[in-house]
């Protein structure tokens, strides 16, 4: 069962107007729960980690909050408004 969204899964910000459902184990791993993000927040988790990389490493919020990319995008987002959003650029190497 999907827990009410008040906080983003990833940077813990309140969330706004906009809210995407992320699964921490991908669909196509075999994951079905599912967690509150913000736009922006999910684009980043999808440009910067693998889904072979979300089921086997960054499953949890914690896990990804250690992510190099990912530590240095919530450095950058937690001051924003909760509906902030800016293109988000897909790393090469993926």
């Amino acid at each position: 069962m999907t827990e009410p969204a008040s906080l983003c899964f990833l940077c813990g910000r309140p969330l706004g107007a906009r809210i995407e459902w992320h699964h921490p184990i991908p669909k196509s791993k075999g994951g079905r729960g599912t967690a509150p993000v913000h736009p922006i927040c999910h684009r980043a988790i999808h440009a910067n980690v693998t889904n072979k990389q979300l089921e086997t490493r960054y499953a949890s919020a914690e896990a990804l909050r250690t992510h190099p990319e990912i530590a240095k995008f919530l450095a950058w987002i937690r001051d924003k408004e909760p509906d902030f959003h800016a293109p988000t650029r897909r790393r090469k190497s993926l």
